[in-house]
């Protein structure tokens, strides 16, 4: 299975085969999980993230919280300081379009996770927005700006 190249720079990843599946090594779980096209995005931020200065301590992966009653699982997070959330990370499929939906599904996340930066992206494009929290709005930004963001 060769998988699509993305809008990122080009990384190397270490896969391995098993059963006629294709399966990644993910190194924040530490373990080898399938790879999928989301996964492949996935595994992108999670090394775009890391090649900005981003230690893999801050770094969580595919975590299960709730969110008004229900049980959901997010993709990235990147902790902040005082055990806040600095960024939180929505990955879907390059073939799936990033739709008002997907933005509603990650708007409802940021409701119980309370992050400072929100980032959806399928792999091809990257929408960052940054919470204003005193006028209950979203400021979109070309980038995450990591240069200084208290992390």
């Amino acid at each position: 299975m060769v998988m699509q190249a993305l809008a990122f720079p080009t990384f190397s990843f270490t896969t391995k085969s098993s059963e006629n599946k294709r399966f990644i090594m993910d190194p924040i779980r530490k373990k080898f999980v399938l790879l999928t096209p989301e996964e492949w995005v996935r595994q992108h931020v999670i090394q775009d993230l890391m090649d900005k200065g981003i230690s893999k301590t801050r770094l969580s992966i595919e975590k299960q919280f709730e969110v008004m009653g229900q049980q959901k699982r997010f993709d990235v997070v990147v902790a902040g300081a005082n055990a806040s959330i600095a960024l939180l990370v929505e990955c879907k499929a390059p073939e799936m379009p990033i739709t008002q939906a997907t933005f509603d599904q990650i708007a409802r996340y940021q409701l119980a996770l309370n992050a400072n930066y929100l980032m959806v992206t399928n792999g091809l494009q990257h929408i960052y927005c940054q919470i204003d929290y005193d006028k209950q709005a979203y400021h979109f930004m070309p980038d995450f700006p990591l240069k200084g963001l208290a992390l």
